[in-house]
C-alpha cells in the first residue's frame, strides 16, 4: 500500500488526514491470472490500483481478442469510459498474472471528489493521462508500418510490462499478426 501513498503524493500532495481518507475506501483484493475482473455488457463500477501483477484490458471482434491497454505494478487500470460514464462496458478487464489490486468504487471516489479538490485533480489527471494515451495510440496505429508500431510499444510500455505480456497479446494490441511480430523481433535483434 505505500506505493500507491507515494504515487497520491507525488500526484496530489495529500497529507496524512487524506491519505487515511483515500485508504479507508480502498479494498484489497486479489485475482488469479485469468480472472475476469470486468465483463463486456456490464458496469465498471471500480477502479484498480495493481500492486502487483499484469492486467489487460480488450475486447472482442470477429471472435478475436483486441487487446487495448496494459497495466502493471503500482499502475490504474478499470474499464475507464465505462468507469467513468457508469454505462455498459465495452471491453474485458483480466488478470495476465496473478494480481494483488487495491479497488476503489465510483461511489468512494465520487465521494472523495466531494470531499476534497485534491482527489478531483487526481481523477482529472487520470482522465488526461488515460485520453493521452488513447490519442496516442490511435496516431501511432493509424501512421506507423508494422516495425514502427513494435518500437513505439517498446518506447511507451515500461520494460515490466514488455517483457512480461505474451508475445500473441501484443501482436493484437499493435494490430499485426503474430508471425509478423516474430520476424520484426529478429529483425530488430539481427540489426
Amino acid at each position: 500500500m505505500d506505493e500507491i501513498r507515494k504515487l497520491l503524493i507525488q500526484l496530489i500532495g495529500i497529507d496524512e488526514q487524506e491519505w487515511r481518507s483515500f485508504q479507508k475506501e480502498l479494498v484489497p483484493e486479489h485475482y488469479a491470472a485469468k480472472s475476469v475482473i470486468v465483463r463486456a455488457g456490464t458496469v465498471a463500477h471500480r477502479l484498480y490500483f495493481i500492486e502487483r501483477g499484469l492486467a489487460r484490458t480488450y475486447y472482442i471482434q470477429d471472435g478475436k481478442e483486441v487487446n487495448t491497454y496494459f497495466s502493471s505494478d503500482n499502475q490504474f487500470i478499470s474499464t475507464f469510459e465505462s468507469f467513468i460514464t457508469q454505462r455498459a462496458s465495452s471491453e474485458f478487464l483480466e488478470t495476465i498474472e496473478d494480481s494483488q489490486v487495491y479497488s476503489l468504487s465510483y461511489k468512494a471516489l465520487t465521494g472523495l471528489y466531494r470531499e476534497n479538490s485534491k482527489f478531483e485533480k487526481l481523477g482529472r489527471i487520470l482522465a488526461e493521462e488515460n485520453y493521452l494515451c488513447v490519442l496516442d495510440r490511435t496516431f501511432a496505429m493509424q501512421t506507423k508500418t508494422a516495425k514502427e508500431k513494435y518500437i513505439y510499444f517498446l518506447e511507451k510500455y515500461d520494460a515490466k510490462i514488455v517483457q512480461r505480456v505474451p508475445q500473441h497479446m501484443i501482436a493484437s494490441f499493435l494490430g499485426i499478426a503474430p508471425e509478423s511480430l516474430s520476424r520484426i523481433r529478429r529483425q530488430l535483434v539481427t540489426s
